[in-house]
This record gives C-alpha cells, structure tokens and sequence, in this order.
C-alpha cells in the first residue's frame, strides 16, 4: 500500500479507484505535471526524486545532488532540482533533464530507484561545478560512501571525451572524506592554497584517560590542529562546556588549536595558522616540554611554507 506521503500517478490513482476526480482536485496537489502529492505534506528530497523518476515514465536514472543525497551524503538541500539522465524533453521548474551515456555498471538500484553509483555520481559532479563546491561536494559524498579515488578514475577512463575531465582531475587531487561539512573543506582549502602542507583530517590524539579526540585538521609533527567551530558550539552550552574541557585536554597534551568560527576573514585565518606553526618551529630543542617534536622532513616543509 502506499504511503500517505508517497508521490503519485493522478491518472493511475483514477484509473486503479485509489481517488476520484474531485478528491485529487481538493486533496492533493501536482508538484510536477501528472504527479501528485497530499496538499497538507512537504515531500522530502527523496520524495521529490521518486515523483521526478514518476514523471519520467519511471524510466530516468537519478543523478548529481539527487543521486548523492540518496547514496547518504551530507548537506544538499531539499530543495535542489532533480537531475534525471533521460531522453524526455520539456523538464517541468524542479528537474533536469539531460542525455548521456551510461554503462550498466553506473547504475544501481537505491531505495527501489535507479540512481547513478556513488562512482558515477562523483564522476558527474566533479566536472560540473567550481572546484571548491565540487571538493566539498565529493567529500560528502566519499564520507558517506567509502567510494575511493581509484573508481573515480575508472569511470572517467571510460568517458574520455568527457567535457570537464581536467577540472575534475584537480577536484581529485584536493578530496578528502574526512571533511565533516562544507566549511571544514572550505577552511582546508584555503590553507592549502596559502601554501601550507596538506593537513590531515581527523586526527585522533588518545588522552591519558583512555579517551580519544579528534581534531578536524592539522600538523602532527609540530602539534597544531585547527578547527571550524560552528554556531552550535556558541549556543548549545553543554556543547560549549565540552568544548572548554576537550581543549584544555589537548593543550596539556601539547596541541596548539586554532579555532575557527563564522566572521574570520582568510587573511586573518592563514596569519593566526602560521603563527602557531611558526611558535612551534621556532622553540629550541631542549629547552622546552619533552613532546616538542623534532624537526623531521615535513617539518622542515612546513618551515618553508610559514616564513
């Protein structure tokens, strides 16, 4: 039986008695031609891509943001239109519509819909957008899925006439699943392009007490981390106070953190980083705590890199 809130096929819900023509006029409304949803209800994203893929004839493939959010990732709006890899023309407001070719091997079935795989998926959307909407895009979506690099560079060795490849070899080379939301990769890009190493994310530093942190990005040869503290660490205060703890733990285990919030400018973001990387460069040996550490090759990168 369907649900309640399920999109459907006005004319198959008439033919079948499901409704009659008056309550489909007065119950329900068309989000897209043909397809209805109860007036009183706000279909979710993957509601909006089953109606898409009904509209459709049922024979579209979902792709791009919609085929991502239904693989699991993070942070796509509801509202986003609905990509369809199918021949219909005259896509109604909220779809798109495009042809393309896609192998057997490019698509799966995802809640009982035929959506492009997550391979596939980061294929498309790494060639299509800026690169650091694209970054933050495939690092949601690798998060989600524990698709690699590697078959995302099948998929593309298979379309080498593809418009976008080399955008998307660059959006390859700067992905990392370990970006907990758009603005850590944002905060990750920007330190790359001043010119520091490539931090690691998700570094884990296990405390005396047995517990482990995780800090969002950082050096662990020189013990700086930094972190994007979103509005939720000012205004949920359990948060906050965690917060207070969490940082002084890591302090007394020898990490430099420079937090982040909303507001700091990336001039102001980079010129605090290599501040507290170049306070760690800059102690001498011996002089100070013993989990100073020494000045390894990377070190010596990132001393270039500051100065």
């Amino acid at each position: 039986m369907r649900s309640p809130s399920a999109p459907f096929i006005g004319s198959e819900a008439l033919r079948s008695g499901e409704v009659n023509r008056h309550q489909l006029r007065t119950r329900y409304r068309a989000i897209f031609p043909g397809i209805y949803v109860a007036t009183d209800t706000q279909p979710s994203l993957c509601e909006r891509s089953f109606a898409a893929w009904l509209w459709s004839g049922r024979v579209g493939v979902l792709a791009g943001l919609a085929a991502s959010a239904l693989h699991g990732a993070k942070w796509i709006n509801a509202d986003i239109p609905i990509d369809l890899i199918c021949d219909k023309p005259r896509a109604p407001v909220g779809v798109s519509t495009r042809r393309d070719r896609l192998s057997d091997r490019e698509i799966q079935r995802v809640r009982g819909l035929p959506v492009t795989t997550p391979a596939r998926t980061a294929f498309d959307l790494g060639r299509r957008a800026p690169v650091g909407i694209a970054v933050a895009r495939l690092d949601a979506l690798m998060s989600a899925t524990g698709v690699t690099v590697e078959a995302i560079q099948d998929v593309a060795r298979s379309h080498p006439r593809r418009r976008g490849l080399r955008r998307l070899e660059a959006v390859l080379d700067l992905v990392d699943p370990g970006a907990q939301s758009p603005k850590e990769t944002w905060l990750r890009l920007l330190l790359i392009e001043a010119g520091l190493p490539r931090p690691r994310t998700q570094i884990p530093v296990r405390a005396p007490d047995g517990s482990t942190y995780y800090l969002d990005m950082g050096w662990e040869d020189v013990k700086v981390a930094v972190e994007y503290d979103g509005d939720h660490h000012r205004t949920d205060r359990v948060q906050y106070a965690r917060d207070i703890r969490r940082i002084e733990a890591l302090t007394a285990l020898g990490w430099l953190v420079v937090r982040v919030v909303a507001g700091d400018t990336p001039a102001d973001i980079v010129r605090r980083v290599r501040a507290a990387i170049d306070q760690r460069l800059s102690v001498r040996p011996g002089r100070d705590s013993e989990w100073i550490p020494a000045l390894d090759a990377h070190s010596t990168q990132i001393r270039r890199a500051v100065r």
